[in-house]
Formats: C-alpha cells, sequence, structure tokens
C-alpha cells in the first residue's frame, strides 16, 4: 500500500491504534493536553484521519482525502468531511477557523503538495490565525510505508514562511529532541500565526 486515500490505510491506522498496550494505558493523553494548552480555538484539521488530533479539540472539524478514514471519524461522534464534501459541508465559511492543523500530512506529500494543501485551506482561516504543523522525528519516520520527504523543524519554520506565517514556537514533543532517535512517537512541533 502506498496511497493514504486507499480504504486499507484507514484499517491499518484503526488495527495500529486499537493495540492492546495503548488501551491499557491512555497513550494520547500528553498530545491531547499538548493540543490544548496551544489554545488554538475552533480548528481545521486538515488529514485528519480517523480523529486522533480531532477528538482532542475542544472544537474541531476534520477533512482528509481517504472517505474510509472520514467515516471511521463520524462513527466516534466526530464532525469530518472527505475532500470532496468539503466545499458543500456548510462549515467551508471563509474566515470562520482560529487555527488550521495538519498533524503528520506533510512527510506524506512533497514540498509543492504541501503548500498547494495548505493554500487550498487558508481562505477559511481568520486573520491572525495559526498554522500548526506536526511531523514525526527519526525513529516514527520509517514506521509507514506512505512516508515520502523527511521534515524536520527547519522545513517546518520554512514552510510557514513560505504560506505568510512567523514562528510562535516550533519545539520537539514529548521528549526532548535526541530522544526522536529512540522514541517512536517523539514529533516535531511548528506553531506560526498569520502575516496579516
Amino acid at each position: 500500500m502506498d496511497d493514504t486515500r486507499d480504504p486499507e490505510y484507514a484499517v491499518r491506522l484503526a488495527t495500529l491504534e486499537s493495540k492492546g498496550w495503548k488501551k491499557l494505558f491512555d497513550v494520547q493523553a500528553p498530545y491531547r493536553r499538548n493540543l490544548r494548552k496551544l489554545d488554538l480555538g475552533r480548528t481545521l484539521d486538515v488529514g485528519c484521519g480517523l480523529g486522533r488530533n480531532l477528538i482532542n479539540l475542544e472544537n474541531g472539524i476534520g477533512v482528509d482525502h481517504n472517505f474510509e478514514a472520514v467515516k471511521i471519524a463520524r462513527s466516534r461522534g466526530l464532525t469530518a468531511y472527505s475532500t470532496s464534501e468539503w466545499e458543500d459541508s456548510g462549515a467551508a465559511i471563509p474566515g470562520s477557523f482560529d487555527s488550521i492543523l495538519l498533524a503528520h500530512v506533510l512527510e506524506h506529500v512533497s514540498q509543492q503538495d504541501s503548500d498547494d494543501i495548505i493554500a487550498a485551506y487558508l481562505p477559511y482561516l481568520r486573520p491572525n490565525g495559526k498554522l500548526v504543523l506536526i511531523c514525526p522525528q527519526e525513529k516514527g519516520f520509517p514506521t509507514d510505508p506512505t512516508h515520502i520527504r523527511w521534515v524536520n523543524d527547519a522545513e517546518l519554520r520554512a514552510t510557514g514562511n513560505r504560506n505568510g506565517f512567523s514562528e510562535i514556537r516550533n519545539y520537539s514533543f514529548p521528549f526532548p529532541r535526541f530522544m526522536g532517535k529512540f522514541f517512536t512517537y517523539n514529533e516535531f512541533v511548528y506553531v506560526g500565526q498569520r502575516n496579516n
């Protein structure tokens, strides 16, 4: 499988998410706290997948190009749309979101495609809104065969700059940067504010 649009990709994510040890421990707790500390307000979660981050947002709507993933997110009581449904969803109101989140998206696409995706959703972000970009570090990068591009903190900063954002914060989470070589779930996190 080499395409995140494939229904089997959503099934793979659901299977990984349902591993016994992940159910035993609240593994999403630190990530949930991190998202809430960012004070994102009404958030558009682009590439929401099954809703892993969407479920942790206090006021979020998701969009994804994998319809099977969107169906799973909806089955969890989340508001999510496929990319083909988005424009007619009623939620696609210009300037109505405080933040746009792209978590574990950029590593799946080329730089040009990532800029195109961001540009497609920027009209829905309010002036001075936030952009949050999250990507895996070294240990997490090879865990998904659909990862095609290494995106580090410098590339996240450059992505924000290219798309009209000034960096507020750029950090490693949940552990310091050196742990990214050993801990699969360590992430690069970029937060930028729109230049308006």
